[in-house]
């Protein structure tokens, strides 16, 4: 398979997407906070992904904060009409670069306006909301309150469809009773497998499922096993994490980040990645380890 069918299809609010994308939070500066190191490598990475055929491009105005959303629109803008811009509200930035929950009804709408401004659109195409009940992960709490006001931007046409992420099974279920749901995304990889089922029960409906942090996030994967297989393949640890997670289910979208183009290239390639059964079987092994 060639890099630029970057490993098949999938549905996200109605557009069809590449599975392999890009996430743009490694493009602010150290810590996601402020400015690039490098603000010409950062737009270099955008437009790579764009040539490479990535369609799939996930940003939050929080990232920065508002440091990838002006970087995309000054790479990519005027966008490619089959891109599809995901971002996500539900928090904010402190002035040490603390990670704080945003879910005011002011503080939901302004984001939403932030994005649009910042990015250049008239409409988002799928806005996440990002819970944050817990600093350790996703936690128990009703959402009926911040998803209401999301839901109400979307009837005003600001928001085309409308995700959930750092969610819970129940929250998901919650969710659907008050919007239509069109990804969830949260945090899945080799070895963190906590999601299994609830990837398994979205597929079923036709709901993407994102998972961040799939190499790891800040902590990157490391395993002796998942090393030999991708010796044993001539692929990269994190290449075979990567096609791991695309034959996990056909739900999955990808969106590793990176603030280098090399790496861009080395994550792309993980799309012609073919991981035969033995390897499969033996990377099982890895779960939870």
């Amino acid at each position: 398979m060639s890099q630029m069918d970057l490993s098949s299809t999938f549905t996200l609010g109605g557009r069809t997407v590449k599975r392999l994308g890009y996430g743009a939070m490694q493009l602010a500066g150290p810590g996601v906070f402020g400015p690039p190191r490098d603000h010409g490598a950062a737009l270099a990475v955008l437009r790579e992904a764009i040539a490479s055929g990535v369609n799939h491009i996930d940003t939050s105005d929080y990232y920065g904060p508002y440091v990838t959303n002006r970087l995309i629109r000054e790479a990519l803008a005027p966008y490619p009409r089959e891109l599809v811009i995901v971002t996500k509200i539900g928090a904010r930035r402190g002035e040490d670069g603390a990670w704080l929950p945003a879910f005011s009804p002011q503080e939901l709408t302004q984001a939403v306006h932030d994005n649009l401004r910042n990015l250049g659109l008239e409409a988002l195409d799928v806005v996440n909301l990002r819970l944050m009940f817990s600093a350790h992960g996703p936690a128990e709490g009703s959402i009926e309150a911040p998803l209401t006001v999301l839901a109400g931007l979307q009837q005003k046409g600001l928001v085309r469809h409308i995700g959930l992420s750092n969610v819970t099974p129940t929250q998901v279920a919650e969710a659907r009773r008050i919007a239509p749901i069109v990804c969830v995304q949260n945090h899945y990889n080799l070895v963190h497998r906590a999601d299994d089922a609830l990837i398994d029960a979205l597929a079923r409906d036709g709901i993407a499922y994102v998972p961040f942090f799939p190499l790891g996030g800040f902590s990157p994967l490391q395993s002796s096993t998942l090393s030999g297989v991708a010796a044993r393949l001539g692929a990269t640890p994190m290449q075979v994490a990567l096609a791991w997670l695309l034959r996990r289910s056909p739900n999955i979208l990808l969106i590793p980040g990176t603030s280098s183009v090399a790496h861009l290239r080395e994550n792309l390639a993980a799309a012609g990645c073919t991981l035969p059964e033995d390897a499969l079987q033996e990377l099982e092994t890895v779960a939870g380890t």
